[in-house]
């Protein structure tokens, strides 16, 4: 693969000698072409950052960008960033300051009542996952999504449950009610929250519409919460030699850049031994454990491979190096999400069947320009059904597999220098590929449920917040999601036991007035697993139909042929060997020996093993024959 910047030069090029910018300025909500009036209101305003998007002229030839523009040559600006998803079904609007109404156009019960009525709160380990899964799990949702809506009622709205936040048309609280079973002995009766992010309430776009969530990711999978999602916002990661990101070395640990000043950031490291904080761009890099280990493993990734690139390839130059790195380190992240984590949760049969996963070895070309590359608002939305699945607890062990402490996943919220003292992601990352995740079964961690978000609210309940948020987004009853994926037409509650047992059902009816009123997240919550996969089957379909769509829609997806600095067919026969346990060895604190499926506990027929044993990526075959000759 030959990294082509014959274009990009020859932009920058015409860009000096005529004094003029080539690029044209979108709108960033509906993708139209802003005239010099129109962005100068958005000047005026003080919103050119969220609602217009910078593009130079697209070029057929080049790789992919960092900013997501130009991947559909048709809609330069659709896979940016800032710019909108789509909706597997229309949106149920009853107005822009108002969360979607029951039937009878009566209040939905209280989001708190619905999640404590339906998912008990407790702690049963799986059997067969580990608690990388989870970890995986938000890491790559990160990808697709953005930290800000959380990061909103965290940090910069902490009032909602105020005085003041009562008449704070963006808080939407979320009320206890006097017998809920943990709070009703108490005095606690809210918990603060705000609503998401929208191209409304960031002046793009009129109230008139239906809230449009706005992310600052790009909506392909290319790691923009590692590389970022604007080339001058890239350019601040790199060393410009060698192909390197920026990092630091600190008591023999390679860590990213870190901040010397993070207020608003790592507002729970504990001074004056926990100062480390990742300089790294995006705030979700710093957020939750999950997101923090992978932001360390993938920034490590990347100079793992640009380093062995360099010395197979010496007479190649710091750009070809990077992008080479960068297109590599993508590919493999998607390799293990796709072939290795995806199947544990959603069968890999049924992938198989679903064109999810290629039957084959070799490339696959599934691309349609008429599939534009945007995340759906229901794939975002049902990631967050695996909170129900993610323990409260992290496990912490030495490279014996002997048991030193554990600590409390929500104590590390926006704490990234716990991760730099006393060997603390030596252990944790022990911990991480021995310790079970939490088991399909309808309950949720107490801590999830509870303290979610460590010092940063008095409380929270995440898995409550989640139902919240939505409903101002406007998403459609569960029902209509049945009928959508399974053709099912569903009328009477009674019509709901091919999809959920009847103890839950009967939960339901205590909820809600009528079986069209019932939240897409509640419905999850209680649905029965879909066949062969351990998710449940609405949250698969949606998950399966965004999936699709990512391969469809991605003109630089790595399994192509046909793309620009495509792979040789070697150089995918490589890839496909990527594993986490294989990255776990290479990048990971003091990993000699793992388990070959890291997502899965280890035991007869996956055993820990030498990391000698562990299949590798073979660099070499992006060795360069010009670089022989010179």
């Amino acid at each position: 693969m030959a990294f082509n910047c014959k274009y990009k030069l020859l932009t920058i090029i015409l860009t000096v000698i005529s004094g003029t910018s080539p690029s044209t300025m979108y709108d960033a909500y509906s993708g139209n072409v802003l005239t010099p009036e129109q962005y100068k209101g958005h000047i005026k305003r003080n919103t050119t950052f969220w609602c217009t998007n910078e593009i130079e002229p697209c070029n057929p030839h080049e790789g992919r960008r960092v900013d997501g523009s130009c991947n559909n040559l048709q809609h330069p600006s659709v896979g940016a960033s800032h710019t909108p998803g789509y909706h597997v079904l229309p949106v149920v609007f009853d107005g822009y300051n108002d969360s979607r109404k029951s039937c009878r156009g009566k209040e939905l019960p209280l989001s708190r009542k619905v999640r404590t009525t339906l998912l008990l709160e407790g702690r049963l380990p799986d059997q067969q996952i580990t608690h990388l899964l989870t970890y995986f799990s938000v890491f790559m949702s990160a990808d697709v999504l953005s930290f800000h809506d959380t990061i909103n009622y965290m940090i910069w709205n902490t009032h909602c449950c105020d005085e003041g936040g009562r008449d704070d048309p963006e808080c939407i609280s979320i009320k206890i009610p006097d017998d809920d079973p943990v709070h009703r002995f108490s005095s606690e009766r809210c918990l603060n929250l705000t609503k998401p992010f929208t191209f409304q309430s960031n002046g793009c776009a009129s109230t008139k519409y239906s809230p449009e969530r706005i992310v600052t990711s790009t909506p392909a999978f290319d790691l923009s919460h590692i590389y970022g999602n604007k080339l001058d916002n890239s350019l601040t990661k790199r060393t410009f030699k060698n192909g390197l990101l920026k990092y630091e070395i600190a008591d023999g640990r390679i860590w990213p850049p870190s901040l010397e000043h993070y207020q608003g950031i790592c507002i729970a490291n504990e001074p004056p031994h926990e100062t480390r904080c990742h300089d790294v761009g995006d705030d979700s890099n710093n957020g939750i454990l999950g997101t923090n280990l992978f932001t360390v493993w993938m920034w490590r990734h990347h100079n793992h491979i640009a380093t062995e690139l360099a010395t197979i390839n010496p007479c190649w130059g710091d750009e070809q190096l990077f992008y080479t790195a960068r297109e590599i380190n993508i590919a493999m992240a998607m390799q293990m999400f796709l072939y290795e984590h995806q199947p544990i949760l959603l069968g890999e049969e049924n992938l198989m069947k679903e064109g999810v996963l290629s039957p084959s070895h070799g490339y696959r070309d599934v691309y349609n320009e008429d599939v534009l590359p945007q995340v759906s608002l229901e794939y975002g939305f049902s990631l967050r059904w695996t909170h129900t699945i993610q323990e409260g607890i992290a496990k912490m062990y030495d490279t014996n597999g002997n048991y030193i402490k554990y600590t409390r996943i929500a104590n590390l919220t926006l704490r990234t220098g716990y991760l730099a003292v006393d060997d603390n992601i030596d252990y944790i990352t022990q911990g991480a590929f021995r310790q079970p995740t939490g088991n399909v079964d309808h309950a949720v961690d107490p801590d999830i449920a509870e303290t979610g978000l460590g010092i940063t609210q008095r409380l929270s309940d995440i898995t409550a917040s989640d139902l919240q948020k939505n409903r101002f987004l406007g998403i459609a009853p569960y029902v209509d999601y049945r009928r959508y994926c399974f053709g099912e037409v569903i009328r009477t509650f009674d019509d709901l036991l091919r999809a959920i047992d009847p103890e839950r059902i009967e939960l339901l009816k205590e909820l809600y007035d009528d079986v069209t009123d019932i939240d897409l997240m509640a419905g999850m919550w209680v649905e029965r697993p879909i066949s062969r996969g351990r998710a449940p089957a609405t949250f698969y379909c949606l998950t399966v139909e965004q999936l699709v769509r990512t391969v469809a829609s991605d003109r630089h997806w790595y399994e192509r042929h046909n793309r620009p600095n495509a792979f040789t067919i070697n150089q995918l026969l490589e890839i496909r060997k990527a594993s986490m346990a294989r990255l776990l060895c290479d990048v990971g604190d003091k990993v000699t020996s793992i388990q070959p499926r890291a997502f899965l506990i280890p035991g007869p027929g996956n055993e820990i093993a030498s990391c000698e044993k562990i299949p590798s990526v073979n660099l070499n075959a992006w060795r360069d024959k010009r670089c022989r000759s010179q």
